[in-house]
């Protein structure tokens, strides 16, 4: 049963006007806007932390939520089709993860298609794992316990970057994906059963379409996570929701996870639907999934 919560959540954020223009730029960039605008009422009041600071790593933006010195990193990157969202729209969510699990986050600002395509928001993701584990002493954190994560589009950001990084011989220690875009086939079930709750199989395809223009580019394994080998990644925790079209796509990852040798927990939250998670003051679930991400985050980081 589709949870009330998320009904009632459905109605805070205004619909973007149909522009006369018939500009698909402009409507993109109101559509970005209605995001911006419904962060209050969606994710509730700030939360008070020692450090919340604006960091340039290496070019690329980022914001640093931290409780002490000398804590574990976890880099998050944020949802949107690759297309919306900033570091505002998950600021409630960092913070309530940094606050419980004694981690310093850092929350990626990293550049929107379609003006910045693949690769450029995979590389800003590099970008700011080398700044990291180069400068992350400069910055009070501990950069020898790092561990990635991000919802959605992020979530799939996270992923290939942790694929990277196993690859270049420097693996992080954990990875969290909240109901990550993992099919740029869209081929799953799930968006023939709960298309209508959020996200449907035409604005994913238009996302993935978007972010890789070129075809040729979409089933390779720093865009389609499962094409690539997939042992030796790191321990993983999934999220899935049960009303989101990708719900079939992060369980199939969490097989692949499984089937390689990797350690995973996918915890499907029932009732709820895509981008649940973030909206802390709508959605009771939001803040149960944020406290299991911090716990896990704890246990896997910092004890």
């Amino acid at each position: 049963m589709l949870n009330p919560q998320v009904t009632a959540a459905a109605g805070l954020r205004s619909r973007p006007p149909v522009l006369s223009s018939a500009d698909p730029y402009e409507q993109l960039q109101a559509v970005r806007q209605a995001m911006i605008d419904a962060i209050e009422v969606e994710t509730g009041p700030e939360l008070p932390l020692p450090v919340v600071v604006d960091v340039d790593a290496d070019g690329v933006p980022c914001r640093l939520y931290a409780t002490r010195t000398d804590a574990p990193v976890f880099v998050y990157l944020h949802g949107g089709g690759w297309c919306y969202g900033t570091v505002e729209t998950v600021d409630r969510l960092c913070r309530r993860i940094a606050d419980r699990s004694g981690c310093a986050v850092l929350s990626v600002e990293y550049r929107l298609a379609p003006e910045h395509v693949f690769p450029a928001a995979q590389d800003d993701v590099d970008t700011v794992l080398a700044f990291v584990r180069k400068s992350g002493a400069d910055l009070g954190v501990d950069p020898s316990r790092l561990a990635i994560g991000g919802d959605s589009a992020g979530g799939q950001l996270a992923t290939v970057a942790a694929r990277r990084q196993r690859d270049q011989a420097t693996p992080l220690d954990h990875q969290v994906l909240i109901y990550p875009a993992i099919d740029p086939m869209t081929a799953s079930e799930s968006y023939d059963e709960v298309g209508s709750y959020g996200l449907d199989r035409a604005s994913m395809k238009l996302a993935w379409e978007t972010y890789v223009p070129d075809p040729r580019l979409r089933f390779t394994p720093d865009v389609a996570p499962l094409a690539a080998d997939l042992a030796g990644m790191p321990p993983t925790l999934i999220i899935t929701a049960e009303y989101d079209a990708l719900r079939d796509e992060g369980a199939d990852y969490a097989d692949a996870l499984l089937a390689a040798g990797v350690p995973v927990v996918h915890t499907r939250y029932m009732g709820v639907n895509h981008g649940f998670a973030r909206k802390l003051a709508v959605i009771d679930d939001a803040r149960v999934a944020a406290d299991q991400i911090a716990s896990v985050l704890r246990a896997s980081l910092c004890f």
